[in-house]
């Protein structure tokens, strides 16, 4: 694996010392920005029968229908595959996306999982075995020091719970902090290899035509009965690039089954009134 010495130096700093706490929008892009209220955001969401917000950054304004609600941090669940991928890639733990991940035998939640899957399809597939086995790898002192690194939201790490810190407890991140996180990893601020830029862009490809290129990672979690539902990412077109966070509840009506394609569905509605209108 091949570092800048920068790299190096900050990342051993951050191992042999107490990991500071995580600064929320920590680049000011949430202070700089414009926040435009679009209520047809609204309209999609009550339509689908859902509760929550749509978060879309354009480089200059926000565009959404409940900003308070983009404020609050919430558990990443698997966003947070995200980090974990480029933390992996960068350690060597996974070589490149086409590294496999073996199955071990035994029953796992999903049907889908109970087999050898290479990184990409672990990743697309929300593969937890999977992401655990590569966090416990990682370890909590290094697991700590990349997502203070990254200012992934606030993430509680510690020994007891690395396999499932962004699954349940205290870890949380918003939908701004999300799309910051994006637009730094995406602009190569990350201090990361370029190796491991080039291979998760190409991992988290999840739709490429001749009109748009969209990557992103959904994410699902569940507290206290409570459903937590993710949608990040972002699509280049031809006016530009749109960073989008989307977090929603089901609604009283709400069939849980639908939450897998509703909050792809309803960003892709508010995608096509921003992005490609």
């Amino acid at each position: 694996m091949k570092y800048t010495s920068l790299t190096f130096l900050l990342i051993l700093l951050l191992w042999s010392c107490e990991t500071p706490e995580p600064k929320a929008d920590k680049f000011g892009l949430k202070e700089k920005s414009n926040k435009v209220n679009v209520p047809d955001f609204k309209a999609i969401i009550e339509s689908a029968g859902l509760k929550g917000s749509l978060l879309i950054y354009d480089g200059t304004n926000f565009y959404s229908n409940d900003f308070k609600w983009a404020e609050k941090r919430r558990l990443p669940a698997s966003t947070y595959k995200i980090p974990n991928s480029i933390i992996a890639l960068e350690l060597g733990i996974m070589e490149n996306d086409s590294t496999i991940s073996k199955w071990d035998g035994q029953p796992r939640f999903m049907k889908r999982w109970e087999r050898d899957l290479v990184f990409r399809d672990a990743f697309h597939l929300s593969c937890v075995p999977c992401y655990q086995e590569i966090a416990r790898e990682i370890g909590t002192k290094r697991m700590k020091a990349y997502a203070n690194l990254f200012n992934f939201g606030k993430m509680d790490i510690n020994d007891s719970n690395i396999d499932l810190f962004w699954l349940e407890g205290k870890s949380g991140i918003s939908q701004f902090e999300q799309i910051e996180f994006l637009k730094t990893f995406n602009e190569q601020r990350l201090s990361v290899s370029q190796k491991t830029y080039k291979t998760m862009r190409r991992m988290m490809i999840i739709e490429d035509n001749d009109a748009f290129t969209l990557r992103g990672k959904t994410g699902w979690s569940v507290a206290n009965d409570k459903d937590n539902c993710w949608f990040v990412g972002w699509v280049e077109t031809a006016k530009g690039i749109y960073y989008f966070a989307t977090n929603i509840e089901p609604g009283e009506t709400t069939n849980g089954d639908d939450l897998f394609t509703l909050r792809k569905e309803i960003t892709y509605e508010a995608l096509e009134l921003i992005a490609f209108e």
